[in-house]
């Protein structure tokens, strides 16, 4: 006969949740729902020392030159004008959409050649929109844009000047008589203009170190000072940048007293000129630049201040207009 033999209450009690709970462990756990996602956090924007303070004040401190035409000067009105001025008037339209203002002043701040980079680099402008050559030594205070123009230092006499001064300055072949006056002599017995500042004085007080040449250097603070010393004949040369020169004697009254030699002395770029180490101020100037390269507007804007565009100025700027 078969016993049957039953659990005390509690005992089965025991038995039944256990089974359950065994039961319940081996069934997959369900995941939690996931949150319902928030609003999306606006984008910060581009941030730095320069686009804060833009941003907070809603102003931008645009400097320039108000004596390096056709790159900034001052008009007949008393407004900046020139090829570096409209550059920079598209640059801060960029960057008031980069921050996303309604509304941004901008204050044009007239500044001096000595002065320049001084005021780049301790914020009085936010941008210099000049004509300034990019060097070793001045990337250690600022820091610039993409090239904005392939430049260099040229040189101007009297349109009276001795043919042989015209002709050791275009660097051609003498042909008068060997009994004549050297090239080293005739340099010696001349004056010559530079404006203070600019890389025309180092270059020439290298060049007259190396040929061993006791020329008079005059410096002038201005350009327009620096023409007024040739025209008075207190010098005999003036050597600055040939872009300037040329714009000057297409525009002298009256026509013909100064030539400009047909010969460039070095080969430089010039750039915008922004404070060190604020790269997202970069990037928006440089990205502006290099898409307004591409355009019909920014032809027509090299036209009106340096005439028709040979190939390789295109070449240039196709070379220099940076790809997304």
């Amino acid at each position: 006969m078969r016993t049957l033999t039953i659990a005390p209450l509690g005992l089965r009690a025991a038995l039944v949740a256990g089974a359950i709970a065994a039961v319940v462990l081996a069934l997959p756990a369900q995941a939690k729902p996931a949150p319902k996602p928030g609003p999306a956090a606006a984008p910060a924007g581009p941030k730095g020392p320069t686009l804060d303070r833009i941003k907070a004040n809603q102003a931008i401190r645009l400097g320039y030159r108000t004596d390096a035409r056709p790159f900034s000067f001052k008009d007949g009105s008393g407004n900046p004008s020139g090829y570096s001025v409209a550059l920079c008037r598209n640059v801060a339209t960029a960057i008031q959409q980069a921050l996303g203002l309604q509304k941004m002043d901008v204050t044009w701040v007239p500044v001096d050649v000595m002065q320049r980079f001084q005021a780049v680099q301790q914020g009085g402008v936010d941008i210099f929109c000049g004509a300034d050559t990019r060097t070793i030594a001045r990337i250690q205070d600022v820091t610039f844009s993409l090239p904005i123009y392939p430049g260099g230092i040229g040189a101007m006499v009297r349109s009276d000047a001795p043919a042989r001064l015209v002709q050791v300055l275009s660097n051609k072949p003498r042909t008068e008589p060997v009994w004549r006056a050297s090239a080293g002599q005739l340099l010696t017995a001349q004056t010559f203009t530079v404006v203070e500042g600019t890389t025309a004085q180092p270059w020439l007080a290298g060049k007259l170190s190396t040929f061993q040449l006791q020329a008079n250097v005059v410096t002038a603070k201005t350009y327009d000072e620096g023409l007024l010393a040739l025209l008075d004949r207190k010098s005999n040369v003036f050597f600055a940048d040939r872009a300037i020169l040329l714009d000057y004697a297409q525009r002298q009254t009256p026509k013909g007293q100064l030539t400009v030699i047909d010969r460039n002395f070095t080969y430089e770029t010039y750039s915008l000129t922004m404070a060190r180490g604020d790269g997202e101020l970069r990037v928006i100037v440089d990205r502006t630049l290099a898409r307004f390269y591409a355009t019909p507007a920014f032809w027509s804007l090299y036209e009106q201040w340096f005439g028709a565009p040979d190939a390789a100025e295109k070449a240039f700027f196709a070379w220099t207009a940076l790809p997304e």
